[in-house]
């Protein structure tokens, strides 16, 4: 026991200097991921932010992530599943909108309010937050009194809710919140010098690395939690879209989903008027089930898309059963009024072009009505095939024979029957057959000398 005792006197100077010397090691070197959302908010920017803060969730050298905002805004849908992810990370989103006349416009206003630090660079702006109105189509000239009230209810119940969102936001994070209601309700907006006077952002810096610089050090509150900020040479790691996120954002794009969708309607079309060896049906069937797949993350106006529908129909009935034009105008109409009404948004960047839809008009109209209408027509004519195609031929006698003899035929020798006797070299017709052994008459051609 003395031994012992008289170890651990010894011995502790040498533990608490190791212990010291530990305290004083530098720690694996922290990585701070920074995320990009530059244009307009949909799917596809929406799949990647959710992807990445995960990612960084499950590392522990991140200890914050970058968040560099400058959009015009976007789908609901997808802003809503953006900030479900900053509010349920455990590491705190640092929002940054820049470079220099970058902006955080609409759906980007309620991002940088969801992120844990707010901050901007100079010349930057950010508000018009007002949702869009997206109900689609053109409203008639003259509307009952009901249906006029039904659609201000509507309105008013999007806008409250756009209100009630954004507010929320702002008392979580400790920003304006009289102003996040402007920004909603009359479309406010700021610059970054206003924004930071207002406590609508937290920090004006010029750059991600004047970020890390000024929050190093500070305490910010994450899931009601204090979170330190320690962010000393820590390395920016700029993370870009993987392949299925610009997948996603290839398909999403209106005017490629659009076209998708028509190549697929046209693939089976041509499958079932021509069947053949498939690849129309199969490229057909697997464009069409990507449209789908891409419809689900767009806004579809199924009113759009059944008028699209019907137009093609239309169209169909045009090639198969002539009307004089009345089929096809009429399809023609529903497919141009389908297609305009099949993105239902108001945003620009999500609707299908009118140049590409006017030009698909034309090009389906002709494509269906005299293609797929000469297809049909020729469904209808007799099929001859094997021996049916011997019937008319011409022949020449070999030998001469009556009633049986043999003839050369279509380079082949057949057994042959008439009821007239035949001299060799006459042309002969076949009239009909029996098993291998064909009917023929004397051809109206002169004989052969």
């Amino acid at each position: 026991m003395l031994r012992l005792l008289l170890f651990i006197i010894l011995s502790s100077p040498l533990l608490l200097g190791e212990l010291l010397a530990a305290e004083h090691r530098p720690a694996t070197q922290q990585h701070i991921p920074v995320l990009t959302i530059k244009g307009a908010i949909g799917p596809a920017v929406s799949d990647y932010i959710a992807k990445e803060i995960s990612r960084a969730n499950q590392q522990a050298q991140a200890s914050a992530i970058i968040l560099i905002i400058d959009t015009p805004g976007g789908l609901s849908s997808s802003l809503r599943d953006i900030n479900q992810r900053i509010l349920d990370s455990d590491i705190p989103l640092l929002c940054l909108v820049f470079p220099q006349g970058a902006r955080a416009a609409s759906a980007g206003t309620y991002i940088l309010y969801a992120c844990h630090v707010a901050a901007m660079s100079s010349a930057t702006t950010l508000g018009a937050a007002t949702p869009v109105n997206i109900a689609g189509g053109f409203a008639p000239k003259q509307q009952d009194k009901e249906a006029s009230r039904q659609k201000s209810a509507m309105e008013i119940k999007v806008l409250n809710d756009a209100i009630a969102y954004i507010r929320s936001l702002a008392q979580l994070r400790g920003r304006n919140v009289k102003w996040a209601e402007l920004a909603v309700s009359e479309g406010a907006t700021l610059s970054a010098k206003e924004a930071l006077e207002k406590n609508v952002i937290d920090y004006l810096v010029e750059s991600p690395e004047k970020l890390l610089q000024v929050l190093d050090g500070k305490t910010i509150i994450v899931k009601q939690q204090e979170y330190l900020l320690q962010l000393a040479g820590a390395q920016l790691v700029y993370r870009q879209p993987d392949w299925r996120s610009k997948f996603i954002a290839t398909i999403t794009d209106p005017n490629i989903a659009y076209l998708l969708m028509l190549i697929g309607i046209y693939g089976l079309l041509l499958e079932f008027y021509s069947p053949g060896i498939g690849i129309a049906g199969v490229t057909g069937a697997i464009s069409l089930f990507i449209a789908l797949y891409a419809f689900q993350l767009l806004p579809i106006n199924y009113a759009g898309f059944a008028l699209l529908l019907l137009g093609i129909s239309l169209l169909i009935v045009e090639s198969m059963i002539p009307s004089f034009g009345v089929f096809g105008m009429g399809g023609l109409v529903a497919f141009i009024l389908g297609s305009i009404f099949l993105i239902d948004t108001d945003q620009q960047q999500f609707q299908v072009s009118l140049t590409l839809i006017f030009s698909l008009a034309i090009a389906s109209g002709s494509f269906i009505v005299f293609i797929l209408g000469y297809i049909w027509r020729m469904r209808s004519n007799q099929v001859v095939s094997g021996l049916a195609a011997l019937i008319g031929a011409q022949g020449t006698v070999l030998e001469d024979f009556t009633p049986e003899g043999v003839i050369l035929l279509k380079g082949e020798h057949w057994a042959a029957i008439s009821t007239e006797p035949l001299k060799q070299g006459q042309l002969v017709t076949v009239n009909s057959f029996t098993g291998l052994t064909v009917s023929v008459s004397r051809s109206s051609e002169p004989q052969k000398k």
